[in-house]
């Protein structure tokens, strides 16, 4: 990118900036490239995907949880599918490895039905009830008195889904500028005016932007002169932590309790090479600060406790934490992807994505076909409705489903 601090200079043309290279930022800029638009990438870290994308549960979720015709449901059920078939024919490592979902009371029952009426009303028609004792034959540690379980709920290696789109992303004549930072920009009438930060200032002229920022999305539009404030969400900052696990945990799915608190529970997962973690927790924090405090371990033994009763004293490790773009600070909330084109605020050729949470990297495929309609759709002949049908059209799983108004 070529220096333009000259004032008179409007910037150096630039087809389409795809703003973060995390998960969801990769995917998209990938298709739009392979779309046929020249996209540059620009990452504000000296590395793809440093926040979000690679302090999750690299879990591949079913769809159960989400509001039926949410972008959330729609994404995570269609995204699913493409992300199965995308690792199976680009020798991505992953397992189809099953979830178990588990009411360990009586009270809890009647939120289990409700999940499974949903799961079904979302497209996903392979779950099982199973009674206590039946998820006990599969699980002989887990406490529960009943359980859903999950077979299309899987595991990825996250980093190795970050290079593979990478790679048909750069095929596909893309680039990404790393240590690039955006420092703001201005809507005109020859286009978006970006103010870049990369051993030194310039300025970049683009035909289209797509905020990808993930974390940074709301203040990145905030900095846009010419966007209505009015259309950039709040943004709440929902601390993840993971405990590890010092031993082998004796279960070959993973295990998930009932949601709350603005999250999906204190859940076991396994990775690929069989380790076990729990988390994450919700903490509602104003800065972003990775460091997991060893203290928090009291409420995961007492949450991990309800399902797996002999989890031994002194057994968790702090492991690593995460943090989640929410779009409100309500524990019992439930706010869907915010995904704005012109239609919504006003700007041609802008694309901003807020509140891109779980269940991101799965629908990441998902999202970049919605917002690659988007993008290349000139005639604004698609309503948003439009679009979500279109992923349904290509989803061997829609039967039964129906898009909410």
């Amino acid at each position: 990118m070529g220096d333009a601090q000259n004032s008179g200079n409007p910037g150096e043309p630039v087809d389409v900036a795809v703003i973060g290279a995390g998960l969801v930022g990769l995917a998209v800029a990938r298709g739009l490239a392979r779309a046929g638009r020249e996209v540059l990438v620009l990452e504000a870290e000296t590395a793809m995907g440093t926040a979000t994308s690679s302090r999750n549960s690299e879990v591949i979720h079913a769809g159960i949880y989400y509001p039926p015709g949410s972008l959330k449901a729609v994404f995570c059920v269609a995204g699913k599918k493409r992300l199965y078939a995308y690792c199976q024919s680009r020798g991505i490592a992953h397992s189809r490895i099953g979830k178990l979902l588990v009411a360990t009371e009586a009270a809890e029952i009647a939120s289990l039905e409700r999940l499974f009426e949903r799961a079904g009303k979302n497209g996903v028609h392979d779950l099982r009830w199973l009674t206590g004792d039946e998820a006990r034959s599969m699980e002989p540690a887990l406490r529960c008195v009943a359980a859903i379980l999950s077979p299309s709920t899987g595991i990825i290696d996250s980093h190795a889904l970050m290079l593979a789109y990478r790679g048909e992303l750069e095929a596909a004549g893309g680039v990404i500028a790393f240590g690039a930072r955006v420092a703001g920009g201005a809507v005109t009438q020859s286009g978006i005016r970006l103010r870049v930060e990369q051993d030194g200032p310039m300025a970049l002229l683009c035909k289209t932007v797509v905020n990808c920022a993930g974390l940074g999305a709301q203040p990145l539009a905030a900095s846009i002169a010419g966007l209505p404030p009015a259309s950039i969400p709040p943004l709440h900052f929902a601390k993840g932590n993971y405990f590890g696990l010092g031993g082998r945990a004796p279960f070959r799915h993973l295990i998930y309790p009932m949601p709350g608190g603005g999250g999906a529970g204190v859940h076991l997962t396994l990775d690929l090479a069989g380790r076990a973690r729990f988390g994450p927790d919700v903490e509602w924090v104003s800065i972003i600060d990775y460091a997991v405090d060893p203290r928090r371990a009291d409420g995961f033994y007492a949450a991990i406790r309800r399902y797996w009763p002999a989890l031994p004293d002194e057994a968790l490790v702090p492991d690593y934490s995460g943090v989640r773009p929410k779009l409100y600070d309500n524990p019992n909330g439930d706010a869907d992807f915010v995904i704005q084109g012109e239609e919504t605020h006003g700007v041609p050729g802008l694309v901003n994505l807020y509140g891109i949470e779980s269940p991101g990297l799965t629908s990441s495929l998902a999202i970049a076909d919605y917002v690659a309609r988007l993008v290349m759709d000139f005639n604004h002949r698609q309503t948003p409705r439009d679009r979500l049908s279109f992923l349904l059209d290509q989803d061997d799983e829609k039967s039964g489903y129906t898009l909410g108004s």
